[in-house]
């Protein structure tokens, strides 16, 4: 597997910032299409994803790709493949599935298919009728779409977003690739103010100050491709060590977050602590109609309860809240992620830029109010 396609997939909305991400590490030739990127690299490449990439979900090989308008045509394709190289003797592999407007539309049928031609090829390198699965994980999936069948190995496991700095978490959190997104797409930058008035249990926060500090995402978590047989365990190793040497511990941020919970603040700090960055991201408990911002040039990046988690009336009066603060902020920037179709109305101003993202299911909008450029001396 020295030349393998690797294809990483994401929230709707947040292509660009991937492709960024990915430009930004070095990588070219991308391949973008609506919730995914694809690109040709190496078993190393895998490590450096998972262990770097922000804003991605997963990261997946891509083993085939092959027409198939009948069953025969999945499972001989999908037989050919050199499982033997793939998947160990006791491997506990996991067959998923999806279609679109393909003539194999049943999902189940698909997963059973492509199940029963890997357990034919094992079968046959293995010697044994039976597979116990009682050692490392490989999660397949077969993917249908107009007729074109993809077969993909998860190389992550679990999503990309459980960084594993989130013990607990308040009420709907945003999730942690989208927060990152969120900050990406902002104008912030480590010498500049971040201050987020809803930060519920500190995920926006957080992710700035790792940002902010060059910490890799996935520093504190494991992956399933730590296990397959085919990697070589150095790979890892050696990344993980790179991700270490490039943390930047000598830098000065200044990231607030505040919330009306106490609850919220509590489990904010711990989260922060979990992560060793509690010295660069100060939360405290605050209602944002009393908040006192000081400082120019500032950025809020905020995700403000919608309707969908309380009440319309109460959704109206924390927009317009927002807005007031906004007016008394004369050059600072504000980013808001709402599925209120109604923000702008409430906040009393039209956004500068607005972008539509998905937040798992739910459409939401990136409202971005673009205050001036900083004028550092």
């Amino acid at each position: 597997m020295d030349n393998i396609k690797i294809v990483l997939n994401m929230n709707f909305g947040l292509e660009s910032v991937v492709k960024r991400e990915l430009m930004d590490m070095g990588y070219g030739d991308l391949e973008v299409s609506d919730g995914q990127i694809s690109l040709q690299g190496t078993l190393r490449d895998i490590a450096i994803l998972n262990l770097r990439i922000r804003s991605a979900e997963r990261v997946f090989i891509e083993l085939a790709s092959f027409e198939a308008t009948t069953f025969e045509e999945l499972f001989d394709n999908v037989n050919a493949l050199p499982w033997q190289d793939i998947i160990s003797k006791d491997g506990n592999f996991i067959v998923q599935g999806r279609s679109a407007k393909s003539k194999l539309f049943s999902v189940s049928d698909c997963q059973r298919i492509t199940e029963k031609a890997i357990i034919k090829k094992l079968q046959r390198t293995y010697d044994i009728s039976h597979f116990s699965k009682s050692a490392e994980r490989y999660k397949i999936e077969v993917i249908l779409y107009k007729d074109i069948a993809r077969i993909v190995l998860d190389t992550s496991g679990e999503g990309l977003h459980k960084r594993g700095y989130r013990e607990a978490s308040y009420k709907a959190p945003l999730s942690e690739t989208i927060a990152a997104g969120l900050v990406q797409l902002s104008y912030w930058n480590k010498d500049r103010i971040l201050w987020d008035p809803f930060c519920g249990s500190g995920t926006i926060a957080i992710e700035a100050a790792m940002i902010g500090n060059n910490i890799a995402p996935g520093l504190m978590r494991s992956f399933d491709f730590e296990k397959f047989m085919f990697m070589d365990e150095k790979y890892i190793k050696e990344e993980k060590a790179r991700c270490y040497g490039d943390i930047k511990y000598d830098n000065s941020l200044e990231i607030y977050g505040t919330d009306v919970s106490y609850k919220a603040i509590e489990i904010a700090k711990m989260n922060a602590e979990i992560l060793g960055i509690e010295e660069d991201v100060k939360f405290f408990v605050k209602d944002v109609k009393d908040l006192d911002i000081a400082g120019d040039y500032g950025v809020i990046i905020t995700n403000p309860p919608y309707g969908v988690r309380i009440g319309e009336g109460e959704v109206e009066e924390l927009e317009e809240e927002l807005g007031k603060l906004y007016k008394t902020l004369d050059t600072w920037s504000l980013y808001a992620i709402s599925a209120d179709e109604k923000f702008e109305r409430n906040f009393g101003k039209r956004a500068n830029r607005n972008r539509k993202l998905y937040n798992g299911r739910i459409k939401t909008y990136y409202y971005q109010y673009l205050g001036p450029a900083p004028k550092y001396i």
